[in-house]
């Protein structure tokens, strides 16, 4: 028999999803105090902060346009904007003489390094979580952004469970199931990785199967939930 609540009440999926984007409201609001301070745009900020965390060797503009999910002449604005203001360089590819890479210069690092800061805000709010709802959070974010990744709705993220070199329950301790072929060392739930430097996509072929086996595990009631460091 239904209760009047659930007569009256929105379905908890759109509650979540109304969750949602009241705090990427607030991470809009943080980060347009944080550019304005710098005296920068949100996409300028954005673009520092993506340089710092993936440009060993530089991004091209069509890189930055596809990880920010913007047109590429709206990218090249602002890139322009940070070459002028002496943040962003640009010199040729290492990978390809013929195209451009963009870097940061030593003033765009600084400023990168603050604007990493920006949403550390929500720090706050996640210690409020116990230690079993951060596990839960974490791997509902994983779940969510592999979704819409997959359907093409967000910028490819460099996730732990996309990876080449990801060994999904490898090992029999629940504590550290996972394997990382790429540092040989078994890791846990809580050391997934939602943008990982030393990502690699897998093969189409294997993405799916990955995922199927990752999930065999963290679907298992049995399983304890992860310690945490």
């Amino acid at each position: 028999m239904q209760t009047p609540f659930d007569q009256i009440s929105q379905p908890l999926d759109g509650r979540i999803v109304a969750g949602l984007a009241k705090i990427g409201t607030a991470l809009r609001s943080n980060a347009w105090k944080g550019a304005e301070a710098l005296g920068l745009t949100p996409t300028q900020g954005e673009i520092l902060a993506l340089l710092r965390a993936r440009a060993k060797a530089g991004m091209r503009l069509s890189e930055v346009a596809d990880a920010l999910a913007v047109r590429q002449p709206t990218a090249s604005d602002a890139v322009a904007a940070l070459v002028r203001k002496e943040l962003v360089s640009r010199g040729p590819d290492p990978a390809d003489g013929r195209a451009i890479a963009l870097k940061l210069t030593r003033r765009g690092r600084t400023a990168a390094d603050r604007i990493a800061h920006w949403p550390d805000f929500l720090l706050r709010a996640v210690d409020v979580l116990a230690p079993e709802e951060q596990a839960a959070v974490h791997l509902a974010l994983i779940k969510m952004i592999r979704t819409l990744q997959v359907r093409g709705e967000i910028p490819v993220s460099r996730l732990c469970v996309t990876c080449r070199f990801f060994r999904p329950n490898a090992h029999d301790d629940p504590d550290t199931p996972h394997h990382c072929a790429f540092v040989d060392a078994p890791f846990g739930p809580r050391h997934l990785r939602l943008d990982c430097p030393e990502h690699e996509e897998a093969p189409a072929e294997s993405r799916d199967a990955l995922w199927t086996d990752f999930l065999a595990n963290e679907s298992n009631p049995s399983k304890q939930p992860p310690r945490q460091e």
